[in-house]
């Protein structure tokens, strides 16, 4: 899952302001936060749930969504997952990639511009809210990760272990979760990790992951 897909609806002079790349969606509050802690713990608790579907083309939230299941392991990205201390305390294992400023912005710069967007509009909006909002917000919760990744994607051998010790939770290698307390809700599950093996977005959850398309809306 993506926290992108948590964008709030903007409202007509919001949007305008998107259009012209006026509107800061590095800012904590560009986020539905409540929807997107009701969400998780759903999905923690083992239930099916709806994820809004996004267009950044003409950032406004679809009436289409994706049904998600319940799974055992469950991967949450975003530049902000760590700010929101409700949704932060959701995870079992926090990863932080950290890559460079140079190549962050070349590949902001050749995204943005697949979805149509000038080249002038896509440096301003960087300069302006993007490089200032991910130094005030998202580089000050690096410090909640477990594991930090240097080089991103490059280095195969943060990714070989993680993917392995996901692997023997899935296999049951590693200790159960430990249950919570049962209540009208549903469970809740929590458990610690042996020492400093952790990363980003990682949930526990129920049985088995699928995904699938819903025209119904959100």
């Amino acid at each position: 899952l993506s926290q992108d897909s948590f964008y709030k609806v903007l409202n007509a002079e919001q949007q305008a302001k998107a259009l012209r790349g006026q509107y800061n969606f590095d800012h904590p509050d560009a986020f539905d936060n409540d929807l997107m802690h009701t969400t998780l713990k759903s999905i923690v608790e083992g239930k099916t749930v709806e994820v809004p579907t996004y267009d950044f083309v003409t950032h406004s939230r679809l009436p289409e969504t994706t049904v998600v299941y319940p799974a055992d392991v469950v991967l949450f990205e975003g530049i902000l997952v760590f700010y929101n201390q409700d949704i932060r305390d959701m995870f079992h294992l926090r990863l932080f990639v950290d890559t460079d400023s140079d190549v962050r912005l070349s590949r902001r710069v050749l995204r943005d511009m697949k979805r149509g967007r000038d080249l002038e509009q896509i440096l301003t909006q960087y300069t302006t809210f993007v490089k200032p909002a991910f130094e005030e917000f998202c580089l000050l919760t690096k410090k909640y990760a477990d594991v930090i990744i240097p080089r991103g994607v490059d280095n195969m051998v943060a990714i070989n272990l993680i993917v392995q010790h996901i692997q023997d939770i899935l296999n049951g290698d590693i200790c159960k979760w430990q249950r919570g307390a049962m209540n009208g809700h549903g469970r809740t599950y929590k458990r610690p990790f042996p020492e400093q093996t952790e990363s980003s977005a990682v949930l526990a959850a129920g049985k088995r992951s699928h995904l699938e398309s819903s025209s119904r809306p959100h």
